[in-house]
């Protein structure tokens, strides 16, 4: 008797909380479905938009910032719906999300600050992906451009890590912008040098293919030294061969001037010793 009395009192209450688990169950189910087509779509929208931004700018960098980017904008967007699909209340939800970012903004100042020169940068572009740049006593090339933080590889092969912030807000210097660079090579020689010898002999060491003849090479007398005469050689080349062409003078031009007769003196200094005589 018991037994067919509790049997009785579960039946009712099964037809309270069923239809409740059916109601809430669907709106899981259709919730959790939400949830993984939106999370597919959102991954393929933004590859989608940053393979067309890819298309019109070729920029990498630019390419990986908008994809980041609207992944984390549409699965907030996504993460709302969901709460809302489940029954949870969207406008005290997005009002935890508003204090919540709130108070991270104001604990990561700092980082808000470089992803704000992580804009600026992919924005106006001062530097690209395998540039080479000197900035905050940093010379290397880049290797990547992250939405906090940008990555140069130094020529002795070592990462550095340079915050956007500091880097958008400081002086950058970017070596590889302009497609020709000029090449100032000073050398000393000595007062009784031949100097039209020794201007001779640094043009003929500008005969060399990779020498751009417009705008002609230079070689004039640039100072007069305490020990010796400075004579400049001044050209073009092209931005890649900047290096090679320096290697190359500095190589060349010492035996190239001795061979002239034409002495590149050592650094000299006079010292006068006076000897005071007592009375």
């Amino acid at each position: 008797m018991d037994f067919s009395a509790e049997v009785d009192q579960l039946v009712r209450q099964s037809h309270t909380w069923i239809p409740m688990i059916m109601q809430y169950g669907s709106r899981v189910l259709l919730a959790l479905l939400t949830l993984a087509i939106g999370w597919w779509i959102t991954n393929l929208v933004s590859d989608r938009l940053a393979r067309v931004v890819g298309l019109r700018v070729h920029d990498p960098a630019l390419q990986g910032f908008i994809r980041t980017l609207t992944n984390i904008i549409l699965k907030i967007m996504l993460a709302i719906s969901v709460a809302s699909m489940i029954g949870i209340e969207t406008t005290s939800f997005v009002a935890a999300i508003g204090g919540a970012t709130l108070a991270i903004g104001l604990a990561l100042q700092g980082s808000l600050a470089n992803f704000a020169g992580g804009v600026l940068i992919l924005l106006f572009r001062p530097f690209r992906i395998g540039d080479w740049i000197e900035a905050q006593g940093v010379s290397g090339t880049v290797d990547s451009i992250q939405i906090f933080h940008t990555v140069l590889r130094t020529g002795d092969n070592k990462t550095v890590i340079l915050p956007n912030g500091t880097l958008s807000n400081g002086i950058i210097t970017n070596t590889n912008r302009q497609p020709t660079r000029k090449v100032v090579f000073d050398v000393g020689v000595d007062y009784e040098a031949d100097l039209q010898k020794a201007r001779n002999v640094l043009l003929e060491l500008a005969q060399d293919p990779r020498v751009l003849p417009d705008p002609a090479p230079q070689a004039v007398v640039s100072t007069l030294g305490d020990s010796s005469i400075t004579v400049s050689l001044r050209l073009w080349t092209k931005t890649s061969d900047y290096w090679d062409v320096i290697f190359m003078l500095n190589e060349q031009a010492r035996d190239r001037l001795k061979a002239e007769g034409i002495d590149i003196p050592f650094p000299q200094r006079v010292i006068r010793v006076v000897q005071e005589t007592t009375a």
